[in-house]
């Protein structure tokens, strides 16, 4: 009987790990001008909204403060003063809305480096498949900051746990 429970639930995780929307999971945030990876993120949805997490962070200690932003945002999804959370494990990108599978929007997105706030986009793209003039060449997340009607995209590729512990270790906790 304990074997065919465990079956079942095993079936039963895999069967809903299927029904993932493909923008969730790990993902490499590339600066746009450098192409240099800034962060590891964690997208995932929660409650019918899509948010994303930072969850290792390149050129920082992994305990800085977001010590840029703002006491407050409209809609911030955590409770306290945002200029002194941590960069690493708050949810950054925050209140995204369905539109289709892989594409979300009327959704926030908060820069922790300089605290600006911007309307997100985000667009899951399968290999080969095309964003304005970019085409995907692996599984790409096209994710825009939007300012009114001007969308600035930037192209995240996949990454693994083993991404998140690399970054750890160039750059760890300063233990402050």
């Amino acid at each position: 009987m304990k074997k065919i429970m465990s079956l079942i639930a095993v079936a039963l995780f895999a069967l809903g790990m299927t029904f993932a929307d493909p923008a969730e999971g790990l993902w490499k945030s590339i600066d746009d001008k450098t192409g240099e990876i800034t962060a590891v993120w964690k997208i995932y949805e929660e409650n019918g909204s899509l948010f994303g997490t930072i969850v290792a962070v390149v050129d920082n200690p992994q305990d800085v403060i977001a010590s840029a932003c703002k006491e407050s945002y409209k809609g911030f999804p955590v409770a306290g003063k945002v200029n002194q959370m941590h960069t690493v494990g708050t949810p950054w990108i925050y209140n995204m809305k369905k539109d289709s599978e892989g594409n979300w929007s009327k959704g926030t997105i908060v820069n922790p480096g300089d605290g600006k706030m911007y309307g997100c986009v985000i667009k899951y793209l399968s290999a080969g498949e095309k964003n304005k003039k970019y085409v995907a060449k692996v599984p790409t997340l096209a994710m825009a900051g939007k300012v009114g009607p001007i969308e600035v995209f930037q192209y995240w590729v996949q990454a693994t746990e083993d991404d998140i512990a690399e970054v750890q270790r160039k750059f760890p906790a300063q233990g402050k």
